[in-house]
């Protein structure tokens, strides 16, 4: 989502980082290109004004004159400032309250309410899973006990939408009774949830194309029968400063407690992000990264940070992978490679791992450099279909020959690219790929991790190479 104010700000550090002494003039000028970039991106021109003050002041102060990387430390100072912009701290949901606790989703229509409740509810259901179960904390932490009710008796089948989702995520959602007023069914299921033994109830409200008299007060009805613990604002980050007008008008009648900032995985300038949190005081509390249930992250602003100025960001990428690798089948696939018995599958499995994290494009975001690791991957042609053409290849293999691909000569070769509608050379080349892993892993084997570093500088590998 940050991509454009990302490649505008990291060629304005880049001009300060190679700089060994920094004038105020220098500040002042790598400051309008920030702040013209910051616009570019969407973001309010009030808070654009307020974050260039604050910066600019410490950006030319005494601490910068001394400093021995003059550059760097500015680049510190707006890092520190875009963090403070973004909210500081990681806002956790707030649950702790008597069950059933009451989650209201509320925003306008097409912003993501109903298919970010069943991601929220989907998460509290199951709680942490995996590798990841040590690193999730708060709300998330514990499997609780959730059901969802959909209010929305104006969007046509609205209403099933959320009754298909509970079921796709497997959370129980309010049975539907046809002509039912959105008060009633609050009612029926506060009703529900406390007779039940539900832990959290989350009341999916009806939206509007636009703001209206109509919806506020019905919004606010609800809200003072079902006396919310999070009022949680939902907003497609694809509307820019569209999406900041519904944040403030919002926050000004409902006791708004976060923001849930959806699509965030697409090509939005991030200026709703930057811009929401300072406008209406509410913290962005959740980010949907994507279109499956599990698509949802809690909203890291120094992480954020680090992703717009290019230092990448780690945390969230170890968090990911575990996330999505099984602890078990991580230590079986270690044991087969320390035997050098990494066959098709073997390959298939890892080829899914990476696009379940996201691709290369998503992983790329994550790493410091970004850019210019994304850039690299353009001049190199690499393209993220790729991975779907081998992964096809290996399918058409059969079980014999994905475990043993010295069988797949000629004839197979003809009959697994048909069978993955490819070429014979895209074969050709797989098998190549895998074999040059295998003979990889044994070398590491034989040679123990520091040899084998140390062989790769007699190989004319380029200088500073870890050896």
């Amino acid at each position: 989502m940050f991509e454009g104010l990302s490649k505008r700000l990291g060629d304005v550090f880049d001009k300060l980082r190679g700089r060994g002494a920094l004038s105020e003039a220098d500040v002042d000028a790598a400051l309008r290109e920030v702040r013209t970039a910051l616009l570019e991106a969407d973001v309010a021109l009030p808070v654009v004004r307020q974050f260039i003050d604050e910066v600019r002041p410490k950006a030319i102060g005494a601490d910068v004159i001394r400093s021995v990387t003059p550059g760097q430390m500015v680049v510190k100072i707006v890092n520190d400032h875009l963090v403070e912009m973004l909210g500081g701290a990681v806002a956790d949901l707030d649950l702790n309250a008597i069950p059933p606790v009451v989650i209201l989703m509320v925003g306008l229509q097409g912003s993501g309410k109903t298919t970010s409740s069943a991601k929220i509810a989907y998460r509290l259901s199951q709680g942490p899973q995996g590798m990841a179960a040590e690193m999730f904390g708060g709300a998330f932490s514990t499997r609780r006990k959730v059901m969802m009710a959909s209010l929305d008796t104006r969007r046509p089948a609205a209403q099933q939408q959320l009754k298909v989702l509970g079921e796709q995520t497997g959370v129980p959602t309010l049975p539907i009774v046809p002509l039912e007023m959105p008060l009633a069914i609050t009612r029926r299921a506060l009703e529900t949830a406390k007779r039940e033994g539900f832990d959290v109830l989350i009341l999916d409200t009806a939206g509007r194309l636009a703001i209206d008299e109509e919806l506020m007060t019905e919004v606010k009805q609800i809200s003072d029968l079902a006396k919310p613990k999070e009022t949680l604002l939902v907003a497609d980050a694809m509307t820019g400063q569209d999406a900041v007008t519904v944040a403030k008008a919002f926050n000004e009648r409902l006791a708004v407690t976060g923001i849930v900032l959806t699509r965030v995985d697409g090509d939005a300038r991030g200026g709703a992000a930057l811009s929401m949190r300072a406008v209406t005081g509410r913290p962005v509390k959740l980010i949907g990264v994507g279109e499956k249930f599990d698509a949802l992250e809690p909203f890291h602003p120094d992480r954020i940070a680090g992703r717009i100025l290019g230092m990448g960001d780690i945390v969230s990428l170890v968090e990911r992978a575990a996330e999505t690798i099984e602890k078990e089948d991580a230590e079986k696939l270690a044991a087969k490679v320390r035997k050098g018995q990494f066959d098709m599958d073997d390959l298939l499995s890892q080829l899914r791992q990476l696009r379940k994290m996201g691709g290369l494009s998503g992983l790329m975001g994550m790493l410091p450099g970004a850019m210019q690791a994304k850039a690299a991957m353009s001049k190199a042609k690499i393209d993220e279909t790729q991975l779907k053409r081998q992964e096809a290849v290996i399918l058409a293999m059969t079980p014999k020959e994905r475990r043993n691909p010295d069988l797949i000569h000629a004839s197979r070769k003809k009959r697994i690219a048909r069978g993955s509608g490819v070429q014979v050379q895209d074969v050709n080349k797989l098998l190549k790929q895998h074999a040059d892993m295998l003979k990889m892993m044994k070398r590491v084997n034989k040679l123990g991790e520091k040899g084998f570093m140390r062989s790769l500088g007699g190989m004319g590998m380029p200088p500073g190479f870890p050896r």
